[in-house]
């Protein structure tokens, strides 16, 4: 862990599980406006698999006194990981079988912008049809006028680094690793939210700079509060839309494609599915203080926590253990993180290059293109290196291998 002050008037000092003088520009000036913030608490910590976002770093973590900011949450709110041991061994899916997998996955599972043409069981959404008993009713709050909608959003994987991944863990047991979100729900909540925050701020002549992207919102206000809720069922929508997605991989997509009349016999984990999500704000207690903790793009590391840190598509992913840092507020990385930009890996990587990375192990893909350089391996940083840089704050309980991936478009 490495500890700096950038200025010598920031308001309270970084720790960081990467090296500082390797980030990019923009990056450091991300983390030195967080530290600048008035209601920063204690210090802000930086995660191993740091890079730019929009106001607050991927792989940041903000503890903040009395406000709550809605961009230190980001706009995929409840974005997290689900994993999931099945009772397969490897040498039941054979690279022609895992080629029908994936297939049928495309057909069950849309991905990109798509949505699914038809409304989604209700009792899927977090907790049945709550929003049209505890919510109002008057279409005031995000959740209420989008809810039609997020029942065809439920059960899909959007785009992105949002994937689906069929992986063996080094006893052969096959797993299935789903990252993906809130979707459209969890976008409009935050985009609501933030809009909101900008206007307000600009209306107290708040001394928070507009050009850093980090309105806030007072806690004890009443658009707080509506943000707290309506950010906590996106948390929990993110949770469901991985469940589905997962019932449907299992039981629509990999028992049918099996050559074997085989019936899935699913472990005691899958009753046990692990989740995790590393895009949310949380009232928590550290070094003695009740604080609003922002995770974005960062992972709950709590003693005993069980977590996921996913690898690029080509590289080891891993089940974790956290070790209840308080340094970094109890918390890990969220993935290997980005080494180059969306637009740059496209320009900079060789197709054939990454393509051969992926076939010499036998992973079945979906890189064909330029285009789809922008989540290739070599836009990711090396997650050996992420893994060796937060070993003081979670323990490996799992690795996997990938066998196959479905990247959202």
């Amino acid at each position: 862990m490495e500890v700096i002050y950038n200025r010598e008037y920031d308001k309270v000092p970084v720790k960081l599980w990467t090296e500082y003088d390797k980030l990019e520009l923009s990056t450091k000036e991300q983390i030195g406006n967080l530290q600048m913030l008035p209601f920063a608490f204690h210090h802000v910590a930086i995660m191993p698999d740091c890079h730019s976002g929009y106001g607050m770093p991927i792989g940041g973590v903000l503890a903040t006194k009395g406000v709550v900011i809605p961009n230190a949450v980001g706009v995929d709110i409840g974005c997290g990981m689900s994993a999931v041991k099945t009772s397969l061994k490897a040498e039941q899916l054979d690279k022609e079988t895992l080629k029908k997998i994936m297939s049928k996955i495309r057909e069950v599972v849309p991905v990109g912008f798509a949505h699914h043409k038809q409304y989604q069981p209700d009792s899927n959404m977090p907790n049945g049809n709550i929003i049209t008993s505890s919510w109002n009713l008057n279409k005031k709050h995000i959740v209420d006028k989008e809810y039609e909608s997020a029942l065809k959003q439920l059960g899909t994987l959007g785009g992105g680094n949002h994937f689906i991944e069929i992986q063996k863990d080094t006893d052969n047991n096959i797993w299935i690793m789903i990252h993906t979100g809130s979707r459209n729900l969890g976008y409009k909540v935050a985009k609501y939210y933030n809009d909101l925050a900008i206007e307000l701020n600009e209306r107290w002549f708040s001394q928070v700079p507009k050009k850093w992207e980090l309105a806030f919102l007072p806690i004890e206000t009443q658009e707080a509060k509506d943000y707290m809720n309506e950010m906590q069922y996106c948390v929990d929508f993110a949770l469901a839309n991985r469940k589905l997605m997962m019932d449907r991989i299992l039981f629509d997509c990999i028992e049918p494609s099996l050559k074997s009349n085989y019936v899935f016999n699913l472990t005691e984990d899958y009753e046990k599915i692990i989740n995790i999500a590393h895009n949310y704000a949380s009232w928590e207690n550290h070094f003695g203080e009740n604080v609003i903790v922002h995770r974005k793009g960062a992972t709950l590391a709590r003693q005993g926590t069980i977590g996921i840190i996913p690898g690029s598509q080509g590289t080891k992913s891993y089940i974790v253990k956290g070790l209840g840092n308080k340094e970094s507020f109890e918390s890990c990385s969220h993935g290997a993180g980005r080494k180059m930009g969306r637009k740059e890996a496209c320009r900079q990587l060789n197709l054939e290059e990454e393509i051969k990375k992926l076939d010499d192990q036998g992973i079945v893909h979906g890189i064909r293109n330029q285009s789809n350089l922008e989540e290739a391996v070599g836009a990711y940083k090396d997650i050996i290196s992420v893994m060796e840089n937060q070993a003081d704050l979670v323990s490996i309980l799992v690795e996997l291998s990938p066998l196959a991936v479905i990247k959202g478009d």
